[in-house]
């Protein structure tokens, strides 16, 4: 089953270049991105099950023998990582489809959507595939090109200066990361991870915290932890829905994923734990705060994503098997549920007019079926009983207390102080946007109040018909994002076997052999 390693990768460019050929036809183009996208899913998924039974698939690119080619490799953590990011990325494209349908296309153009969010797909999976830095390199880079582009659509006045803020970021965590590239070939003559893990442990201890510290940096601008991530609250909710949904539930985890290889795979037991711990705190309380702070729907969601970086973080800077499989676990359940919440906020934006909330209101009367949208992810979000957010807090907090040291108890505490201002946080977009009396410049409420005042006597507002409420939010919108809903439930239902996934790849990655052993079955030269 080896030949299915690098589908996740072909399959997007291939249909990249194929819509490409087919600009001027919008229905075709969007019948191939669909069947690339499913047929990703599938591959994922297929790859994910026998990286459970046979141990790592490896592909060696163009036949050349590792170390000296490219190699692919698809543990039990990359193809989980496929799994989930192809079935969010099909479930957005989806949501962009019917926003572009609705909108003439203004948003999301199709000629130069299409093409750009599949190469935006293969950047993904490439980078979870990579069996070398480069490689990961080239991944980071593809993904990032086509980012420029989809941040950047419609071409507007904010849109633009966001997008030169996310530009110059890039470009410099980019460069830091191709500085790190070069010193670790310096001092190991090799960029093959399988290679790196004897090569790296027969350096100094210096050189080594060196090459860590350089390539926690660059990652750690990519996956937006406190301090580097000032610039995404200013950068995603400027795109179109549809983009900011998966920049924020994709683009920040391929840094986070970065950060659990290299730190598992590369620098075990490294010295630079205790400041993970230390960083992974900062994030969880600063950026919630942020969040609380904020009066704008997509800048809170933006700041709750910041925030819940620090978990994860949390669950590798313990450096053990259960806090980094709880930590593998809260991956996938925010990479679902933080997508979810952006595409209920695009529909949130759709229905009220603004993401604003001193201009939103009653939007439960408006449109129930959105309030049930936002509603379930978002006390997913906030860790309320029996959602994955809850059981992934507690496997973090359960690893916490068993570690027993002084940050791991600070990390336990900041956890749940960052749990309970999520719920505050969630709890006031509930009451403002959609409980409280509906806001009078919101799309038709304005008409009754305005008729309300022609009349010259003051009428009870009611609610419109629900067919005016769905000429508002087109079915593939509502489609998607409750099929979405639907997969973050069902994590629910399948934690235990998720857990099992997450516990034999945390077991892999500490023990490390499965992974070289994959590459070189007769041994690392």
């Amino acid at each position: 089953m080896t030949w299915l390693v690098p589908l996740p990768v072909v399959m997007p460019l291939l249909g990249a270049a194929l819509t490409l050929l087919l600009v001027g036809r919008p229905r075709a183009q969007r019948w191939v991105s669909l069947t690339v996208l499913t047929a990703t899913v599938a591959v994922a998924a297929t790859l994910l099950v026998r990286s459970s039974v046979d141990g790592p698939l490896v592909v060696e690119v163009g036949g050349w023998v590792a170390p000296l080619g490219i190699v692919l490799v698809a543990d039990q953590l990359a193809a989980l990582m496929l799994v989930v990011s192809a079935a969010v990325t099909l479930c957005v494209l989806v949501y962009s489809i019917g926003q572009g349908t609705a909108d003439g296309n203004e948003e999301t153009p199709l000629s130069v959507y299409h093409p750009t969010y599949l190469v935006l797909t293969a950047g993904v999976c490439n980078a979870f595939l990579s069996g070398d830095l480069f490689n990961l390199y080239v991944g980071f880079e593809i993904l990032l090109v086509a980012s420029y582009v989809l941040l950047t659509l419609g071409s507007t006045e904010t849109r633009i200066r966001a997008g030169t803020t996310y530009v110059v970021v890039s470009l410099l965590s980019s460069l830091i990361f191709l500085v790190a590239i070069g010193l670790v070939y310096a001092a190991t003559g090799t960029l093959n991870l399988a290679q790196l893990v004897d090569r790296l442990d027969a350096l100094p201890d210096d050189i080594r915290l060196v090459l860590q510290g350089m390539l926690l940096l660059a990652f750690g601008i990519k996956a937006a932890v406190f301090p580097l991530s000032a610039w995404l609250p200013d950068s995603y909710p400027t795109a179109p829905a549809p983009v900011t949904a998966v920049f924020a539930g994709l683009l920040t985890k391929v840094g986070v994923y970065a950060i659990i290889r290299t730190e598992t795979l590369l620098f075990p037991g490294g010295r630079t734990a205790d400041l993970l711990l230390v960083v992974a705190a900062l994030t969880m309380v600063v950026g919630i705060l942020g969040a609380v702070a904020q009066s704008d729907v997509k800048r809170l969601l933006s700041f709750t994503l910041i925030s819940h970086i620090g978990y994860m973080l949390f669950g590798v800077g313990l450096s053990t098997s259960l806090g980094l499989s709880a930590a593998i676990f809260y991956v996938v359940h925010h990479i679902t549920i933080q997508t979810t919440l952006f595409l209920a906020a695009g529909l949130v934006e759709r229905r009220g007019g603004s993401t604003a909330l001193d201009r939103l209101g009653g939007l439960a009367r408006l449109s129930p079926l959105l309030a049930v949208l936002f509603f379930l992810p978002a006390l997913n979000l906030a860790g309320i009983p029996p959602f994955s957010g809850f059981l992934g807090k507690l496997g973090l907090v359960q690893a916490g207390v068993d570690d027993g040291g002084p940050l791991a108890w600070t990390l336990v505490v900041g956890g749940l102080l960052t749990s309970l201002l999520t719920l505050y946080a969630i709890a006031r977009v509930w009451n403002l946007a959609f409980w409280r009396a509906p806001h009078p410049d919101m799309p038709d409420v304005g008409d009754a109040v305005r008729a309300a005042r022609t009349d010259g006597a003051e009428q009870p507002y009611k609610a419109p018909t629900p067919e005016a409420s769905g000429a508002v939010l087109p079915r593939l919108m509502i489609g998607s994002t409750a099929a979405l809903v639907v997969l973050g439930l069902a994590l629910t239902v399948v934690a235990g076997p998720l857990f099992d996934i997450s516990t034999d790849a945390a077991d892999d990655l500490l023990r490390r052999t499965p992974y070289v052993e994959a590459v070189f079955p007769d041994g690392a030269p």
